[in-house]
Protein backbone atom coordinates (compact mmCIF):
# COMPACT_ATOMS: atom_id res chain seq x y z
CA UNK A 1 0.00 0.00 0.00
CA UNK A 2 2.89 2.41 -0.17
CA UNK A 3 3.42 2.51 4.02
CA UNK A 4 5.95 1.98 6.22
CA UNK A 5 4.98 -0.33 9.27
CA UNK A 6 6.65 -0.41 12.30
CA UNK A 7 5.12 -2.99 15.05
CA UNK A 8 4.92 -2.87 18.61
CA UNK A 9 4.54 -5.67 21.22
CA UNK A 10 2.75 -3.79 23.65
CA UNK A 11 1.55 -0.54 24.31
CA UNK A 12 4.38 0.92 26.49
CA UNK A 13 6.67 0.05 23.15
CA UNK A 14 4.29 1.29 21.37
CA UNK A 15 4.25 4.80 22.46
CA UNK A 16 8.09 4.85 22.70
CA UNK A 17 8.29 4.30 19.36
CA UNK A 18 6.04 6.93 18.07
CA UNK A 19 8.01 9.05 20.27
CA UNK A 20 11.03 8.01 18.03
CA UNK A 21 9.80 7.73 14.67
CA UNK A 22 7.15 10.28 14.42
CA UNK A 23 4.78 8.32 12.07
CA UNK A 24 2.20 10.04 10.18
CA UNK A 25 -0.85 7.35 11.81
CA UNK A 26 -0.64 5.29 14.28
CA UNK A 27 -3.02 2.08 14.68
CA UNK A 28 -3.58 1.25 18.34
CA UNK A 29 -5.37 -1.67 19.52
CA UNK A 30 -7.56 -1.28 22.72
CA UNK A 31 -6.38 -4.14 24.65
CA UNK A 32 -2.75 -3.87 24.83
CA UNK A 33 -0.07 -5.21 27.34
CA UNK A 34 1.39 -2.79 29.88
CA UNK A 35 -0.50 0.21 28.25
CA UNK A 36 -4.29 0.01 26.48
CA UNK A 37 -5.01 1.83 23.62
CA UNK A 38 -7.03 4.73 25.43
CA UNK A 39 -3.87 5.43 27.80
CA UNK A 40 -1.41 5.55 24.76
CA UNK A 41 -3.80 7.66 22.36
CA UNK A 42 -4.31 9.92 25.38
CA UNK A 43 -0.19 10.16 25.93
CA UNK A 44 0.52 10.89 22.01
CA UNK A 45 -1.65 13.54 21.83
CA UNK A 46 -0.57 15.32 25.00
CA UNK A 47 3.29 14.75 24.08
CA UNK A 48 3.79 17.48 21.59
CA UNK A 49 6.22 15.10 19.14
CA UNK A 50 3.08 13.18 18.62
CA UNK A 51 0.13 15.74 19.37
CA UNK A 52 -0.07 15.85 15.24
CA UNK A 53 -0.11 11.70 14.18
CA UNK A 54 -3.26 9.93 13.54
CA UNK A 55 -4.84 7.96 15.66
CA UNK A 56 -6.98 4.79 14.68
CA UNK A 57 -8.40 2.79 17.00
CA UNK A 58 -9.08 -1.18 17.02
CA UNK A 59 -11.31 -3.02 19.21
CA UNK A 60 -13.84 -6.15 19.48
CA UNK A 61 -16.35 -4.06 21.47
CA UNK A 62 -18.89 -2.72 19.62
CA UNK A 63 -20.50 -0.85 22.21
CA UNK A 64 -20.98 2.59 21.84
CA UNK A 65 -19.42 4.26 25.03
CA UNK A 66 -15.97 2.25 24.45
CA UNK A 67 -16.33 4.35 20.92
CA UNK A 68 -16.93 7.58 22.84
CA UNK A 69 -14.10 6.91 25.30
CA UNK A 70 -12.00 6.05 22.04
CA UNK A 71 -12.22 9.33 20.60
CA UNK A 72 -12.25 11.32 23.33
CA UNK A 73 -8.84 9.94 24.19
CA UNK A 74 -8.17 11.25 20.92
CA UNK A 75 -8.59 9.14 18.32
CA UNK A 76 -9.17 10.46 14.88
CA UNK A 77 -10.93 7.22 13.98
CA UNK A 78 -12.65 3.59 15.07
CA UNK A 79 -13.13 0.23 13.63
CA UNK A 80 -14.78 -2.71 15.29
CA UNK A 81 -12.40 -6.50 15.05
CA UNK A 82 -12.93 -8.13 12.72
CA UNK A 83 -12.28 -5.91 10.37
CA UNK A 84 -12.18 -6.09 6.67
CA UNK A 85 -8.42 -5.66 5.66
CA UNK A 86 -9.94 -3.24 2.62
CA UNK A 87 -11.88 -1.09 4.81
CA UNK A 88 -9.46 -0.55 7.25
CA UNK A 89 -6.93 0.68 4.19
CA UNK A 90 -9.42 2.47 2.64
CA UNK A 91 -10.27 4.17 6.55
CA UNK A 92 -6.27 4.80 6.71
CA UNK A 93 -5.91 6.86 3.23
CA UNK A 94 -9.12 8.96 4.25
CA UNK A 95 -7.47 9.16 7.94
CA UNK A 96 -3.85 10.21 5.88
CA UNK A 97 -6.04 12.37 3.64
CA UNK A 98 -8.22 14.63 6.37
CA UNK A 99 -4.69 15.07 8.47
CA UNK A 100 -2.66 16.72 5.23
CA UNK A 101 -5.66 19.00 4.49
CA UNK A 102 -5.90 20.31 7.97
CA UNK A 103 -1.80 20.63 7.89
CA UNK A 104 -2.72 22.76 4.69
CA UNK A 105 -5.22 24.90 6.22
CA UNK A 106 -4.28 28.37 8.17
CA UNK A 107 -4.61 27.47 12.40
CA UNK A 108 -6.32 31.09 12.59
CA UNK A 109 -8.54 31.30 9.81
CA UNK A 110 -9.12 27.84 8.73
CA UNK A 111 -8.50 29.35 5.21
CA UNK A 112 -6.27 27.24 2.57
CA UNK A 113 -2.77 28.26 3.80
CA UNK A 114 0.16 28.70 1.58
CA UNK A 115 0.52 25.04 -0.11
CA UNK A 116 -2.70 25.22 -1.54
CA UNK A 117 -2.31 29.15 -2.24
CA UNK A 118 0.76 27.55 -4.47
CA UNK A 119 -1.09 24.81 -5.98
CA UNK A 120 -4.09 26.77 -7.13
CA UNK A 121 -1.83 29.46 -8.75
CA UNK A 122 0.88 26.94 -10.55
CA UNK A 123 -2.31 24.79 -11.53
CA UNK A 124 -4.05 27.44 -13.32
CA UNK A 125 -0.59 28.83 -15.02
CA UNK A 126 0.07 25.03 -16.03
CA UNK A 127 -3.27 25.04 -17.87
CA UNK A 128 -3.43 28.44 -18.99
CA UNK A 129 -6.52 29.10 -17.15
CA UNK A 130 -7.60 32.70 -17.41
CA UNK A 131 -7.56 34.19 -13.43
CA UNK A 132 -6.90 36.79 -11.92
CA UNK A 133 -4.39 36.90 -8.62
CA UNK A 134 -5.65 39.25 -5.94
CA UNK A 135 -3.10 40.00 -3.11
CA UNK A 136 -4.37 41.62 -0.12
CA UNK A 137 -3.24 42.77 3.26
CA UNK A 138 -3.68 45.41 5.77
CA UNK A 139 -1.45 48.65 6.50
CA UNK A 140 -0.98 50.55 9.59
CA UNK A 141 -1.11 46.75 11.17
CA UNK A 142 2.34 46.63 12.96
CA UNK A 143 0.62 49.82 15.25
CA UNK A 144 -2.69 48.27 15.44
CA UNK A 145 -0.97 45.30 16.84
CA UNK A 146 1.36 46.85 19.08
CA UNK A 147 -0.73 49.13 20.81
CA UNK A 148 -4.32 46.10 20.99
CA UNK A 149 -2.16 43.51 21.57
CA UNK A 150 -2.01 39.79 19.44
CA UNK A 151 -5.43 39.10 20.29
CA UNK A 152 -6.81 41.62 19.04
CA UNK A 153 -4.30 41.81 16.29
CA UNK A 154 -5.54 37.96 15.49
CA UNK A 155 -9.17 39.57 15.87
CA UNK A 156 -8.88 41.87 13.25
CA UNK A 157 -6.91 39.30 10.75
CA UNK A 158 -9.89 36.89 11.38
CA UNK A 159 -12.25 40.00 10.43
CA UNK A 160 -10.65 40.41 6.87
CA UNK A 161 -10.38 37.11 6.28
CA UNK A 162 -14.25 36.81 7.11
CA UNK A 163 -14.72 39.61 5.08
CA UNK A 164 -12.59 38.05 1.96
CA UNK A 165 -14.41 34.89 2.08
CA UNK A 166 -17.77 36.14 2.20
CA UNK A 167 -17.27 38.77 -0.55
CA UNK A 168 -16.06 36.19 -3.12
CA UNK A 169 -18.55 33.71 -2.35
CA UNK A 170 -21.58 36.56 -2.59
CA UNK A 171 -19.52 37.77 -6.06
CA UNK A 172 -17.63 34.94 -7.21
CA UNK A 173 -19.82 31.60 -6.02
CA UNK A 174 -17.63 28.29 -5.30
CA UNK A 175 -15.35 28.71 -8.28
CA UNK A 176 -13.65 31.62 -6.45
CA UNK A 177 -10.28 31.00 -3.90
CA UNK A 178 -9.73 32.37 -0.90
CA UNK A 179 -6.37 31.30 1.02
CA UNK A 180 -4.20 32.70 3.97
CA UNK A 181 -0.77 33.37 3.00
CA UNK A 182 0.31 33.89 6.66
CA UNK A 183 -0.13 36.91 8.82
CA UNK A 184 -2.42 39.57 7.66
CA UNK A 185 -1.99 38.55 3.72
CA UNK A 186 -4.47 37.20 1.65
CA UNK A 187 -4.92 35.60 -1.53
CA UNK A 188 -8.21 35.45 -4.11
CA UNK A 189 -8.07 33.89 -7.49
CA UNK A 190 -11.21 34.48 -9.83
CA UNK A 191 -11.96 35.27 -12.99
CA UNK A 192 -10.28 38.13 -14.73
CA UNK A 193 -13.82 39.75 -15.47
CA UNK A 194 -14.83 40.50 -11.71
CA UNK A 195 -11.48 41.38 -10.27
CA UNK A 196 -11.56 45.24 -10.58
CA UNK A 197 -15.46 45.00 -8.99
CA UNK A 198 -14.03 42.68 -6.37
CA UNK A 199 -11.34 44.51 -4.90
CA UNK A 200 -13.26 47.51 -5.16
CA UNK A 201 -15.91 46.23 -3.22
CA UNK A 202 -13.68 44.71 -0.53
CA UNK A 203 -12.25 48.00 -0.30
CA UNK A 204 -15.01 49.69 0.44
CA UNK A 205 -16.39 47.24 2.93
CA UNK A 206 -13.35 47.35 4.74
CA UNK A 207 -13.43 50.61 5.57
CA UNK A 208 -17.04 50.06 6.96
CA UNK A 209 -16.23 47.54 9.34
CA UNK A 210 -12.53 49.14 10.14
CA UNK A 211 -13.44 51.81 13.11
CA UNK A 212 -15.73 48.58 14.67
CA UNK A 213 -12.00 47.27 15.70
CA UNK A 214 -10.97 49.88 17.78
CA UNK A 215 -11.68 51.68 20.94
CA UNK A 216 -14.69 54.41 20.64
CA UNK A 217 -12.14 57.42 21.42
CA UNK A 218 -10.01 56.15 18.68
CA UNK A 219 -12.55 55.49 16.25
CA UNK A 220 -13.96 58.81 16.51
CA UNK A 221 -10.42 60.45 16.77
CA UNK A 222 -9.39 58.44 13.50
CA UNK A 223 -5.92 57.05 14.59
CA UNK A 224 -4.22 55.98 17.55
CA UNK A 225 -2.24 58.60 19.52
CA UNK A 226 0.98 57.00 21.25
CA UNK A 227 3.91 58.07 23.46
CA UNK A 228 7.09 57.09 22.01
CA UNK A 229 10.30 56.20 24.36
CA UNK A 230 10.75 60.25 24.65
CA UNK A 231 7.23 60.91 26.01
CA UNK A 232 6.30 62.67 22.45
CA UNK A 233 3.07 61.99 20.89
CA UNK A 234 2.76 59.95 17.46
CA UNK A 235 -0.56 59.22 15.63
CA UNK A 236 -1.22 56.20 13.60
CA UNK A 237 -3.61 56.25 10.84
CA UNK A 238 -6.85 53.54 11.53
CA UNK A 239 -6.32 50.14 9.23
CA UNK A 240 -7.14 50.36 5.63
CA UNK A 241 -6.11 47.63 2.70
CA UNK A 242 -4.23 47.35 -0.27
CA UNK A 243 -5.11 45.02 -2.88
CA UNK A 244 -3.05 44.30 -5.53
CA UNK A 245 -4.53 42.53 -8.79
CA UNK A 246 -2.66 40.37 -11.65
CA UNK A 247 -4.36 38.93 -14.23
CA UNK A 248 -4.44 37.13 -17.33
CA UNK A 249 -6.39 39.44 -19.51
CA UNK A 250 -3.09 40.94 -20.95
CA UNK A 251 -0.67 38.86 -20.68
CA UNK A 252 0.49 35.25 -19.60
CA UNK A 253 1.96 34.01 -16.51
CA UNK A 254 5.00 31.63 -17.67
CA UNK A 255 5.21 30.14 -13.71
CA UNK A 256 3.85 31.21 -10.38
CA UNK A 257 6.94 33.77 -9.11
CA UNK A 258 5.31 35.50 -12.04
CA UNK A 259 1.82 36.19 -11.33
CA UNK A 260 2.69 36.47 -7.41
CA UNK A 261 5.84 39.14 -8.23
CA UNK A 262 3.06 41.06 -10.29
CA UNK A 263 0.55 40.98 -7.84
CA UNK A 264 2.79 41.84 -5.15
CA UNK A 265 4.10 44.84 -7.18
CA UNK A 266 0.63 45.95 -7.52
CA UNK A 267 0.05 45.69 -3.70
CA UNK A 268 3.03 47.87 -3.09
CA UNK A 269 1.68 50.46 -5.94
CA UNK A 270 -1.66 50.56 -4.39
CA UNK A 271 0.07 51.38 -0.65
CA UNK A 272 0.91 54.91 -1.97
CA UNK A 273 -3.03 55.62 -1.21
CA UNK A 274 -3.67 56.59 2.35
CA UNK A 275 -7.09 55.33 2.07
CA UNK A 276 -8.05 51.47 1.45
CA UNK A 277 -6.75 50.97 -2.23
CA UNK A 278 -6.52 48.51 -5.09
CA UNK A 279 -3.81 48.64 -8.55
CA UNK A 280 -4.79 46.98 -11.47
CA UNK A 281 -1.93 45.60 -13.59
CA UNK A 282 -3.08 46.48 -16.89
CA UNK A 283 0.34 45.98 -19.00
CA UNK A 284 -0.05 43.55 -21.86
CA UNK A 285 3.03 41.13 -22.09
CA UNK A 286 6.00 42.65 -24.76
Amino acid sequence: AGYEVTVASNGEEGFEKAVELRPDLVLLDVMMPKLDGFEVAQRLRRDPRTSSSSIIMLTAKALSSDKVLGLSSGADDYIIKPFDPVELLAREKGTLRRAREMRALSPLTGLPGNIRVQEEIRRRVGEEQPFALLYADLDHFKAYNDNYGFVRGDRAIQTLARLVTETVHEMVGPAGFVGHVGGDDFVMIVEPDIAEELAKTLCDRFDTQAPGLYDPEDAERGCIQVRDRQGNMKSFPLLTISVGVATTASRRFSHYGEAVAVATEMKQFAKRDPQSSFALDRRATS
